[in-house]
């Protein structure tokens, strides 16, 4: 497909894992996902390998802390060129973000209610809200403090489509028809997810632990690209 909305989610533990991955990848992927895993191996470093070979880089560290802490931290990670860089959606925590990524390039996305959570898991955590009104009182909040995009569940791409029509739809928790969905609990295929209007579909051991990454990489955009037909 001529657009390819697949980031490879590099959940592995040493940069040296990591470049193997894009490697076997080559030219097939351009988006790649450094995660709280990779960055606690490599740093920040190896973002600006990636960024240096001209991949586009998501930063997913899903920043959460006081505000003035967030503010300077999201200012050093916009220096580094990254593309994406995730945040709670929090409102201090993202104001914060927004003063802190000033008038780079560097966009922001809310992370809603993570795909590994269902209703069970707020009741249990105090939550008197239902997982789909917490995300859209989030996204709400996320357009309103001026976050550039947000990430959700698949389930939720349809909705959060309508409700933040301008919004990047970063959407993690996708599986392939057949594939298991191992700790994730909110899934869709990446065809339905991006019908429902995801702009990205973050896909790491689905590629990555397959014996043809590249092949696989393939196999799942031609579903996608069957499924649009």
């Amino acid at each position: 497909m001529k657009n390819n909305p697949i980031i490879v989610a590099l959940d592995v533990e040493s940069a040296a894992q990591a470049r193997a991955i894009v490697n076997a990848l080559g030219p097939s992927a351009a988006f790649y996902k450094v995660g709280l895993e990779l960055y606690a191996a490599a740093g920040m470093d190896f973002v600006r390998e990636l960024k240096a070979q001209g991949h586009r880089v998501f930063l997913d560290l899903k920043l959460y802390d006081i505000g003035e802490t967030v503010r300077r931290s999201v200012a050093r990670i916009a220096q580094s060129g990254a593309d994406f860089l995730t945040i709670h959606g929090m409102a201090q925590v993202m104001h914060a973000a927004v003063a802190g990524r000033a008038e780079s390039r560097l966009k922001l996305l809310a992370v809603t209610v993570l795909t590994s959570v269902d209703d069970n898991d707020l009741r249990e955590d105090g939550y008197a809200r239902t997982v789909s009104e917490i995300v859209d009182l989030r996204a709400h909040n996320a357009i309103a403090a001026g976050i550039d995009g947000l990430i959700c569940s698949a389930v939720d791409v349809r909705r959060l489509r309508t409700l933040a029509p301008r919004a990047i739809l970063v959407t993690p928790g996708v599986r392939s028809a057949g594939a298991s969905a191992q700790d994730q609990k909110r899934v869709a295929t990446p065809a339905q997810a991006v019908a429902d209007g995801a702009d990205y579909l973050v896909i790491g051991r689905e590629i990555t632990r397959s014996p043809d990454p590249r092949g696989q990489m393939q196999r799942i955009l031609d579903a996608i690209s069957a499924a649009a037909l």
